[in-house]
């Protein structure tokens, strides 16, 4: 079941990158996905934090209580803010969350130009995601 998710997630991605380069031709810098995009590995978050000026990465695991409380906010800031949202599976990518420090989930890393800003762990009101994001945007 699990599997299929991802698959399903994965050919989302794709559409939505498609979708995208041919929608934002004309524009300057590609949109942000209005959804959050699940990463896997290095390379995707590297592409994702490269392809977008404001990138908010969820650092998650499926068993955590506080990130399932989370998962509504961060889907509601990637709908409604210029940020892309970037989700990492740390079960799944364990090496990409010891790269980062990552020490207990949720953990959100706000990355601005290609860099990371601002680092928060816990349970995080919306207000409060959404101010960082405008202070870096």
């Amino acid at each position: 079941m699990t599997e299929e998710i991802e698959e399903i997630r994965r050919q989302k991605l794709e559409e939505l990158r498609s979708r995208d380069e041919r929608g934002s031709a004309n524009a300057s810098e590609p949109r942000s996905p209005t959804e959050p995009v699940p990463v896997d590995g290095d390379a995707e978050l590297s592409e994702t934090v490269a392809e977008h000026d404001v990138v908010l990465v969820d650092f998650y695991a499926d068993w955590c209580g506080p990130c399932q409380m989370l998962e509504p906010v961060v889907e509601t800031v990637a709908a409604e803010t210029d940020a892309a949202v970037a989700k990492v599976d740390i079960d799944a990518n364990q090496s990409l969350a010891a790269e980062y420090s990552v020490r207990g989930v949720p953990t959100l890393l706000l990355f601005a130009d290609g860099q990371p800003v601002e680092r928060l762990v816990g349970m995080q009101e919306e207000a409060r995601l959404r101010s960082l994001i405008e202070r870096h945007g």
